[in-house]
């Protein structure tokens, strides 16, 4: 495994994300293609035993029982100074007033509940999941610096938004002397490739480190594109992010790994890799060959041409993931 500074801080992180939507009870929320605890535990010993020590997570995954799995699992199997992680605020907990959304009173009740969902009294990076159009930046920032200086987070960072979205936060967390974003987590993959536009050239601008999620794109970019999965049949989300036309790049993903002999999986997680602006993707994992083919992707190189073999088919998409 190797490891990099996440942006322009001096925190170390694993090159591979370990991506924990995937743990969580299978009935709680909108993830029917969960793992439950007896099955999440050996992935997550088998991705630190293979060095990867950055863990992602969320409140809203499976209505808070994958903070609680992944919380009991790294107590047991790792030291708490060992780790980074990572969880997020933004989404339904509750039906009601201040349920959801970036208030201040939402950001103080979701990290209190997830802190003691994880069992610990930090988090290293708190992240927003999305932008919250109802509540002025200036709330959410002012409300993370705070709880950046009440010690119960190291560091916080922003998901999908647009790239004016991400700079006002920016802007407005500096005008005021409060703590910036370190990080975006964004929609980003051989298949979804519009974050170069904008965001990312604002990321590497700012020194702002980039954790992709679905680096895979829902698994597309490892099997064959007319094969369905559990997931596939119950995704409500993933089904509007892909389109037709991406088939050709599934295509140049197989032709890579058929001539290289490896999984697809490794080929498009290390064109991935290779970006410039990329710390590290977010991999979901519900096999022990998933991990196995993250932690592999680290150390493959693809030539130029292969570069350009992946990426020529690639077709405009209209935003998504927002």
């Amino acid at each position: 495994m190797q490891y990099v500074k996440l942006g322009s801080t001096g925190l170390e992180v694993s090159r591979i994300c370990l991506g924990c939507m995937t743990y969580g009870v299978p009935d709680r929320g909108t993830h029917e293609w969960t793992l439950d605890e007896d099955a999440s535990r050996p992935l997550i010993r088998q991705a630190l035993e293979a060095g990867i020590t950055f863990f992602d997570t969320a409140n809203v995954y499976s209505d808070g029982t994958s903070e609680e799995i992944v919380g009991r699992a790294l107590r047991d199997f790792a030291r708490r100074d060992d780790i980074v992680l990572a969880t997020k605020v933004h989404g339904r907990m509750r039906p009601g007033p201040n349920g959801a959304g970036l208030s201040r009173k939402a950001i103080m009740t979701e990290l209190d509940h997830s802190l003691t969902r994880l069992g610990t009294d930090y988090v290293d990076l708190y992240q927003i999941h999305r932008w919250d159009p109802d509540t002025p930046v200036e709330e959410t920032m002012e409300a993370l610096n705070d709880v950046v200086k009440a010690g119960k987070v190291r560091y916080i960072g922003a998901s999908s938004m647009y790239a004016w979205q991400f700079s006002k936060a920016q802007y407005t967390a500096e005008l005021h002397g409060w703590t910036r974003f370190v990080s975006m987590q964004n929609h980003y993959n051989l298949l979804y490739r519009e974050e170069e536009r904008e965001m990312l050239p604002l990321c590497a601008d700012q020194g702002v480190g980039v954790l992709p999620w679905s680096p895979l794109a829902r698994g597309r970019l490892t099997r064959e594109w007319d094969t369905a999965t559990g997931r596939s049949a119950t995704d409500r989300f993933g089904s509007g992010l892909y389109q037709e036309g991406d088939r050709a790049v599934v295509e140049a993903v197989t032709r890579i790994a058929e001539r290289r002999g490896v999984p697809r999986a490794q080929v498009a997680l290390a064109w991935l890799l290779q970006r410039d602006t990329v710390t590290a993707p977010v991999v979901g994992a519900s096999a022990a060959r998933h991990i196995e083919d993250a932690v592999a992707a680290v150390d493959l190189e693809l030539s130029d041409k292969e570069t350009e073999e992946l990426q020529q088919p690639y077709t405009p998409h209209p935003i998504a993931g927002h």
